[in-house]
């Protein structure tokens, strides 16, 4: 029998940074050869130091791809780091591919969690010798007075044949370590652990009241269900109105699921990913499911990872990055919000969770489908919906039985006008005063942060910007100036440095200013405020949420963050202060999140059985997303919008890829970026529209100027092959020594400008 052929293996060295980015090749040792899989991590010698390294294994074969006698040998498998399977490999490079970026940087994207964490261990004592020998031994210790091995064995007779937990007998009785340590030695006692997976969502809780589903309901589940059977893994987009019951859509088919063995991934923003949200799902299928967000420590990252490997759950909840859940058989991703921005990456690789979710459905060795659900659409998915690319599903009615709210615009000019110069409108005013007395809660929404907005001289108009940044310094508590982007700080000054006028002063729309205006109007009222600086701390958000829940605040003040999926039956009115706000953004999509954000807003009143009221506050009351969100017309909205993105080729309609640069030094930033676009017009691209290079929206973050290249083209391969050129161009200048202070990446039908 002839010697097996040597086995060499694929590796990419777990250093985030282009010049690594490409395949090591490494021998594999016999004493490895059966144990070694793709995807394993191993630890290698890297580089002429022979510096140890780990590194993931892509691709095993028997071909040297130089002189064999050359080629290093892996030092075995790393014992730090988990295992990826051939799924998860496929998925990295696809992203990789499709977003740019390295290889490595998508790997750590799909590979949980890396670093193992120590496993929880329960320990319990119990009786090794029968309950004669036992009772003889307590005599024993009672005649020698060892009133501590007395008590331990006083509590394991009294529950013979029963395990005390050992921390009750260290804690409660008051026994030490080396004595629980001495009995066991000398066969008394029986010690035992038990490891155990941390679970951040158990707890006691009422199992879940199963509701009835509506006939529009349950015909979404059973086309669902049916097409599986039949073999079609589609993608289908549910657009129900606020309130219509999409969650208890969720539960039917994620049950359906679980009856054909099948697990069950479930993406939500994190912002809507609240305690009251989870619970929905935790009453119905108890300790089958679980959580992963920010708020989780490491090591309960690491064990809802390795509760999904083991089969120990079916369902996984969490925002974007749950999407790469090891579970071993994935029937059904569902994301809810699906228009939220936060499911496109900020880091590279730059990928949105939709269609990642998708390519992932594909690779799935029996595929899945994928469930997307929102009452505001993304255009991206409702224009897949009308073009036959997803499957479109409606839902038009409360379930509830109650209408949707009665929507009022205030024309903040002719507030103005009337000599109204406060922050709310006469008829919020109005309605405020109504609800107060009526023992009903109000609340009121503005996208904004902090006690004010920028800070300006009266007099010759200076703003007053951060000094790292290209954009105005926001006026917070204690006189303090704070850039949103960097965290640089500031006291307020009193004389403006440009023209030496006292009289400088802030735009004050902020939720601290809001909460006090209320405080003002309304001394009676309890008022609750939600912003970024309110919910710092971890548990700050469900508290303030269960305290409105729980009737003990009459207003809850807030950012988008209260918009978002909460469900407060005795809110009867919602002030939305500033709703044009969002329209002033240099960007093409701030029409269609204005209208998500007031639709989504407005949608938070009259949920229970007493009717609603909204007032909308607004500068410019007769633009069409704020005409139609009053209406929660998305229809017309989606008419309107989408004839603006035909004619100026803007997504969906056509797709467009950001070429980013980050440069300390300005013009040669601007010379590099214009080689770039020139480079990339070479390649005579047909119906290929380039807009730059230009600086971004905000020019320059922590001293680094920010430039951008926007091409348009209906072909997303193309746009691909584009950027591809462009990475193999950047590769070459880098090997040449002549790139080294300038960074490039790409995002792909981006979420904002940059």
């Amino acid at each position: 029998m002839g010697k097996e052929a040597t086995l060499y293996a694929n590796i990419i060295i777990d250093i985030s940074h282009e010049k690594v980015d490409r395949l090591f090749q490494y021998r594999v040792p016999d004493r490895l050869r059966e144990k070694i899989a793709v995807g394993d991590c191993v630890v290698v010698p890297f580089g002429r130091g022979d510096t140890q390294r780990k590194g993931y294994v892509i691709e095993l074969t028997d071909k040297a791809n130089w002189d064999p006698d050359k080629i290093k040998e892996i030092l075995g498998r790393s014992s730090e780091m988990t295992s990826a399977d051939d799924i998860s490999i496929k998925l990295a490079a696809w992203m990789k591919r499709n977003y740019g970026g390295t290889m490595n940087a998508a790997l750590k994207t799909v590979l949980p969690s890396g670093k193992k964490m120590k496993r929880q261990v329960h320990r319990f004592v119990s009786l090794r010798t029968s309950l004669e020998d036992a009772k003889e031994t307590y005599y024993e210790c009672m005649s020698k007075k060892q009133k501590a091995r007395e008590r331990i064995l006083k509590e394991l007779i009294e529950n013979a044949g029963e395990r005390i937990p050992y921390e009750l007998i260290t804690d409660k009785l008051g026994v030490s370590s080396q004595t629980l340590k001495s009995m066991s030695e000398a066969g008394i006692i029986r010690i035992d652990s038990e490891e155990y997976f941390r679970n951040p969502i158990a707890g006691t809780t009422t199992r879940y009241e199963d509701k009835v589903l509506s006939p529009e309901q349950q015909s979404i589940v059973d086309t669902v269900s049916r097409d599986y059977d039949e073999g079609k893994r589609d993608t289908y987009l549910i657009h129900g109105i606020t309130g219509s019951g999409k969650t208890e859509v969720y539960i039917a088919l994620i049950d359906n699921m679980i009856k054909r063995g099948k697990q069950a991934i479930v993406l939500i923003p994190e912002i809507a990913l609240t305690y009251q949200t989870l619970m929905r799902f935790y009453r119905h299928f108890e300790e089958r499911v679980s959580v992963m967000n920010s708020s989780l420590s490491p090591g309960e990252k690491f064990d809802q990872m390795e509760r999904a490997r083991q089969n120990d759950i079916d369902i996984i909840i969490g925002p974007r990055s749950a999407l790469f859940t090891p579970f071993p058989n994935t029937g059904i991703i569902i994301i809810d919000e699906e228009h939220e921005q936060t499911y496109k990456s900020d880091n590279a690789p730059k990928y949105h969770a939709r269609e990642t979710a998708i390519e992932l459905s594909k690779l799935l060795p029996d595929g899945a489908c994928v469930v997307l659900g929102s009452a505001t659409p993304s255009l991206e998915s409702y224009y897949r919906a009308t073009t036959g690319e997803y499957h479109l599903f409606e839902l038009k009615r409360r379930l509830t039985g109650g209408t949707l709210p009665e929507v009022e615009i205030a024309d903040l000019r002719e507030e103005l006008r009337a000599g109204n110069r406060s922050i709310f409108s006469l008829r919020l005013q109005e309605l405020m005063a109504d609800r107060l007395s009526k023992g009903e809660q109000a609340m009121l929404f503005i996208n904004r942060r902090g006690l004010a907005g920028f800070v300006s001289c009266r007099a010759c108009g200076h703003v007053f910007k951060c000094p790292h940044c290209d954009v105005s310094l926001s006026e917070h508590r204690g006189g303090r100036l704070v850039c949103h982007y960097c965290g640089h700080e500031e006291v307020r000054p009193k004389i403006c440095p440009k023209c030496g006028s006292k009289y400088v002063s802030s735009f004050r729309a902020g939720t601290q200013q809001i909460e006090d205006e209320v405080k003002k109007f309304w001394p009676q009222a309890r008022v609750l405020r939600m912003d970024a600086d309110t919910t710092r701390t971890k548990g700050s958000y469900d508290k303030i949420l269960s305290s409105f829940a729980n009737k003990e605040a009459d207003v809850l003040v807030g950012t988008q963050m209260i918009v978002k999926g909460h469900d407060f039956p005795d809110v009867t009115l919602v002030g939305i202060l500033a709703a044009d706000m969002s329209l002033y953004a240099s960007d093409f999509r701030a029409s269609e999140r204005t209208f998500q954000l007031l639709t989504q807003a407005a949608g938070r009143a009259g949920r229970g059985t007493r009717p609603g009221n909204v007032v909308i506050q607004s500068y410019q009351p007769e633009h069409y997303s704020i005409q139609t969100a009053s209406r929660q017309d998305y229809d017309s909205f989606y008419e309107e919008e989408i004839s603006y993105r035909k004619m100026l080729r803007y997504p969906p309609v056509s797709h467009m890829l950001c070429v980013q640069l980050f440069s300390k030094d300005e013009e040669e930033g601007m010379q590099f970026a214009t080689r770039l676009r020139a480079v990339m017009e070479q390649q005579k691209v047909p119906g290929a529209v380039f807009i730059g290079p230009a600086f971004g929206s905000i020019g320059k973050v922590n001293d680094v100027y920010r430039i951008v290249i926007y091409v348009k083209l209906a072909d997303y391969d193309v746009l691909v092959g584009l950027k591809d050129m462009l990475e193999g161009y950047i590769k070459e200048l880098e090997a040449m020594g002549k790139l080294k202070t300038i960074t490039v990446q790409f995002d792909f039908d981006p979420m904002h400008t940059v």
